[in-house]
Parts: structure tokens; C-alpha cells; sequence
């Protein structure tokens, strides 16, 4: 019982920001990442482009590989950061323009195409990874951080990249947002009436990469695409309004980056990236349960309530 009541005020000031310097970067810096992610994942979701995200996370990978040999061969740090996130960013493009060419040039279907992309680039980054390992050079040990990530190990200018990138991420939403809002519920009617669909189509896609090629060196790969993902649906079950979707998700983005941060700041052996997954996870389970707009406990209210009028 002493136990509990230690880590529950410990709990409460991590969260008030008293634990310490790099414990309140961690937290803050994941949250902007959560607020950026939510926020561009709604129209993801609502274009139906959640796949391509997980795709695309997961073709970092060789960019990744292929930045550090770069690096490498310039005789420079292999873990250089500028080199690794060109080098993932490069191959993530590379994937969004395969899957557009293979279900558009191709008889296989869109799921097909991204499937087929994913695990080939993925594949492909295994093996670079491997390659790497048998090299004599130093510094390659720890490029598994892409994978799942570092959170814990934030710096206070990768913190400060985070916020400065939710800023702008949150700006192209406010921006465009009536366009965006128009494409992802009818494409067709924006097409009709002369609006750029294609340049926004590629608006959302260029977000969500920017997302996946800023958080995979926080979170992982294979987790920064949880937090693209998460945070829309359960704002889904909140709300039928996109302006108030938008928010919520971004909302709840940050709240679980936060408070994963927290949680994993009280429990130091526990990872933080999986952590933050698992409180979004959470949200998502509660919003699906309790959310007013299509939550399983306000619809069988409404069910009732129409049973007793008929």
C-alpha cells in the first residue's frame, strides 16, 4: 500500500512538470509529436490512407540503412541525423509513389499495392540493417532505435524540432482545412467543381510523411504510425463534425503522448514508445464504450429511448 501511494505522487508530480529537466522535455516534446500526428491523421483516416501510413513508416527503414553508408562513405559519423532522415525520407517518398504507380498501372487492388510495398521496403531494410552489422565501421550500433524508437533518450532541440513542426503541421491543417475536409468526404463533387483534389490528395500524403520521417527517431516506425492511426478513431466515436474531430483527435494525441511520457517516467523499465500506444489504445477503448457520436453505451441508450417512443 506504501508502494502505491509513493508511485501515485510520484505520478502526480511527473505530471505537474516536477520531475525533473529531461523528464519534462521527454513529456512535452511527445506531446507536440501527438498533437502532429493526431491532428494530420484525421484526414489520413478519413481519406482512407492509414495503410499508406504504416507502408510508408515501415519504408524508412532502408532510408534509414542507405543514410548511414552514405554518411559512411563521406567519412563521416554514420549516425549522422541530417543523413539518416534525408536517407528515410527519400525511400518513403519512394514507397507512396510505388504504391500510386502498382494500384493505378496495375490490375492489383490498392491494399494489394500497399501490402506488396510494405513488405518488400521493409525487407529490403532488414537486410541493409544486417549488412551494416558486419561492417568495421563504428557507430552502427543503435540504429534499432528506428524501429521502436527512443523516446526516453529526447533531446531538448529534437523537442523543440517536434513543437515547431506540430506548429506548422497544425497551420497547413488550419490553412487548407476546408479543402481537405471537402476531399476526403466527396473527392468526386471536389473534382466536379474544379477544386486541385490531386495537389491535396498529395497535401495529406506529404503531412503524413512529414509526420512518419520527424517521429520514427522518437517512437519507432512501427509505433509512430499507432499514433496516426489511434487518435482519429477514438475521436471518431466524439464527434460527426470534422473541425471538432480534428481538435479532439489532436487532443487526444497529445494526452497520450503525455501521459505514456509520465507513466514510463514512473516505471523506468518500461519502454515509453509502447507505453504512449497503449494509453492511446486505452482512450480509444473508452471513447468506443462512452463517445456520444457512436459509442456503444449512448447507442443503446438511443435504442431504448426509441423502444420506448415506438
Amino acid at each position: 500500500m506504501p508502494e502505491a501511494l509513493s508511485a501515485s505522487q510520484d505520478f502526480i508530480s511527473v505530471l505537474l512538470l516536477q520531475a525533473g529537466y529531461n523528464t519534462v522535455v521527454v513529456m512535452l516534446g511527445a506531446a507536440a509529436l501527438g498533437i502532429a500526428a493526431g491532428t494530420v491523421g484525421v484526414f489520413a483516416m478519413l481519406r482512407r490512407r492509414a495503410l499508406v501510413a504504416d507502408a510508408v513508416a515501415h519504408a524508412t527503414l532502408p532510408g534509414v540503412a542507405i543514410g548511414f553508408l552514405v554518411a559512411v562513405s563521406f567519412g563521416l559519423p554514420g549516425r549522422s541525423l541530417p543523413f539518416l532522415l534525408t536517407g528515410a525520407a527519400a525511400t518513403a517518398v519512394l514507397a507512396a509513389i510505388s504504391i500510386q504507380l502498382v494500384s493505378t498501372r496495375t490490375r492489383l487492388t490498392e491494399d494489394a499495392a500497399i501490402a506488396s510495398v510494405l513488405a518488400t521496403f521493409f525487407a529490403v531494410g532488414i537486410v541493409l540493417l544486417t549488412v551494416i552489422q558486419t561492417l568495421k565501421t563504428g557507430g552502427q550500433a543503435g540504429l534499432d532505435i528506428y524501429l521502436l524508437g527512443a523516446t526516453a533518450g529526447m533531446l531538448r532541440h529534437e523537442a523543440i524540432t517536434l513543437s515547431v513542426f506540430s506548429l506548422i503541421a497544425i497551420g497547413f491543417v488550419t490553412l487548407l482545412f476546408k479543402e481537405l475536409t471537402l476531399i476526403a468526404f466527396d473527392f468526386e463533387f471536389a473534382r466536379a467543381h474544379g477544386f486541385p483534389v490531386r495537389a491535396l490528395d498529395l497535401t495529406v500524403l506529404a503531412l503524413v510523411l512529414a509526420v512518419v520521417v520527424t517521429g520514427i527517431r522518437v517512437v519507432g516506425l512501427v509505433l509512430i504510425v499507432a499514433l496516426i492511426v489511434i487518435p482519429p478513431a477514438a475521436a471518431r466515436f466524439w464527434s460527426n463534425h470534422a473541425g471538432r474531430m480534428t481538435v479532439i483527435s489532436g487532443a487526444f494525441g497529445a494526452m497520450s503522448a503525455y501521459f505514456g511520457a509520465a507513466i514510463s517516467a514512473v516505471y523506468p523499465d518500461t519502454p515509453t514508445g509502447a507505453v504512449i500506444v497503449l494509453v492511446a489504445f486505452s482512450v480509444l477503448l473508452l471513447s468506443a464504450v462512452l463517445g456520444p457520436a457512436m459509442g456503444l453505451i449512448p447507442r443503446m441508450l438511443g435504442a431504448r429511448k426509441l423502444r420506448g417512443i415506438a
